[in-house]
């Protein structure tokens, strides 16, 4: 029985001022028609219906999450009554779907990342799933082959040999590696063995729960009673219980340690989307490489940003800078900026 675990509590405080605690940059529309969370959910839509598909979020955001997917059943959002890192999330949340589907396995995704060959995408998770099923202890990691020497993702380094023989080569992962500098990015693009770790996970329920027991005990005791409570009392053994546990990832608390994981390298047009230079990536651009999203209009202008709503913004002679709009100002940053953009926010 294959679910789906879409993490959904992070602030995204790096696309501030757009993304902000009341409305983060998974509910928003940053590449399309729909926000990263609606794209999220109807990405495996055809392989996993909605009655198996769990949000973890925090409370706040749970409105949120009920106007932008009204089809999931209000039981499947599971609420942090805090953020506390990835492997808190993922432990309350496998708890909660093995009390409802039991020995499920389980899809684990970000709620915020693009995936443009979403077919492929699709087809690499069945076949991940095939192999869980006949190795129950297995943990699956999607590795995305790198076309950049980019510094801003973590790496995995997997192992030469064939570990599988599905349609798709899983192979046996060596190490997680931190996030580099750009002569050892460089070299791990050249060297041809390392790969993006896009945080996407599939594993059975109990084998997680298994490696959490192992690596992280006091987490699995501050939550296991999820198993067992009443379902009326569920929510309050969790907001009693949460805080009890370590504020860590999922890659430092299990991943790291366990000798069970394994990694298909993926070419899915991935992206994390995390930054507003791969915001601009994706967006359309004019013959100016000018991206025009909303009431804007460009004039002799080259490379810059208009996102707005209101008013019209007129840019004459102006290059690389964007203009942004929200409710209360209108920002015109030059984008060598807009990487610590929210580094401003107390001076403003």
């Amino acid at each position: 029985m294959l679910c789906a675990l879409i993490m959904a509590g992070g602030q995204g405080t790096r696309f501030w001022p757009l993304s902000t605690e009341e409305k983060p940059k998974q509910f928003l529309n940053l590449i399309g028609s729909e926000s990263m969370i609606q794209m999220t959910v109807n990405r495996i839509k055809p392989i996993i219906p909605v009655e198996r598909v769990f949000i973890c979020t925090c409370r706040k955001y749970v409105s949120l999450v009920k106007e932008q997917l009204p089809d999931i059943p209000y039981e499947n959002i599971i609420v942090e009554p805090e953020s506390r890192n990835t492997a808190p999330c993922i432990t309350l949340s496998t708890l909660v779907i093995a009390r409802r589907y039991k020995d499920a396995d389980i899809l684990v995704l970000p709620s915020d990342h693009l995936i443009k060959e979403e077919d492929k995408f699709r087809n690499i998770i069945l076949e991940a799933d095939k192999f869980v099923e006949t190795n129950e202890n297995a943990i699956i990691t999607l590795g995305m082959k790198p076309n950049r020497a980019e510094t801003g993702y973590g790496y995995i380094k997997y192992k030469k040999g064939i570990a599988s023989e599905n349609k798709n080569d899983i192979f046996k992962v060596e190490k997680f590696v931190e996030k580099p500098d750009k002569e050892k990015a460089e070299k791990y693009l050249a060297d041809g063995s390392y790969l993006w770790n896009g945080g996407i996970f599939l594993w059975k329920s109990s084998g997680i729960i298994n490696e959490i027991k192992k690596y992280c005990f006091d987490m699995y005791e501050a939550l296991h009673g999820i198993l067992d409570v009443a379902d009326e009392n569920m929510q309050s053994l969790i907001d009693e219980n949460y805080k009890n546990t370590k504020a860590i990832s999922i890659d430092y608390a299990v991943l790291e340690k366990s000798d069970n994981i394994y990694v298909i390298p993926s070419e899915i047009g991935w992206d994390d989307i995390g930054t507003w230079k791969a915001v601009e990536r994706y967006k359309e651009k004019d013959i100016n490489n000018n991206i025009i999203d909303g009431n804007a209009k460009v004039i002799e202008s080259y490379s810059n940003i208009a996102l707005n709503s209101g008013k019209r913004i007129v840019m004459i002679g102006i290059d690389d800078v964007m203009t942004l709009e929200t409710e209360d100002s209108i920002y015109i940053v030059n984008k060598d900026y807009l990487e610590n953009l929210r580094d401003y926010r107390n001076k403003i």
